[in-house]
Formats: C-alpha cells, structure tokens, sequence
C-alpha cells in the first residue's frame, strides 16, 4: 500500500498509515482456524488526496500478497479512516 500511495504524492511515512487487524478463529470442523481478519487502516493524507487514497485502498487486497495467498480460505474486510491535514 505505501508503494501506491507513494506513487499518487501521498506520503506514507513517517507514521501516516496506521493499521489494527482483528482475527476471527471458529471450528468449522472441529479443528479451530482463523477464518476472517478484518482490517482497519487509519490514514494522515495531505488536503486534496482523499480520492486517490480511496482508490488504493479499495484495491488494496488484489495487489496484497498475503490476501492473495490466503485468498479462499480466509475471508478480509477492510475499513479506514482518512484525516487530511494542509500539506
């Protein structure tokens, strides 16, 4: 995500992007697996890159490549707060 951020003159660091992620473990079968992780990210952008912000976050997990590789088997959901600040 930093890369495209990055790329739109969205600065990730230092501490931009800060992100909670929350594991559901069930036993679908009797045997206990994580079966949801659901995302937050809390982002500092400067005034007028909301839109591009949005943009990479909505096609965060196609280019993520641990969602890619746990795709199938573990279901994501991803939520975000954006503040903008005068840059």
């Amino acid at each position: 995500m930093s890369g495209a951020l990055y790329a739109r003159q969205i600065p990730p660091y230092p501490d931009k992007i800060k992100t909670t992620a929350h594991g559901t473990i069930e036993a679908p079968e009797g045997v206990l697996k994580v079966t949801k992780i659901a995302c937050h990210y809390h982002l500092k952008i400067p005034k007028g890159k909301k839109e591009a912000a949005e943009r990479v976050l909505n096609v965060f997990e196609k280019k993520c490549p641990v969602a890619q590789t746990l795709k199938g088997c573990v279901t994501f959901e991803h939520s975000w707060e954006i503040e903008e600040y005068e840059a």
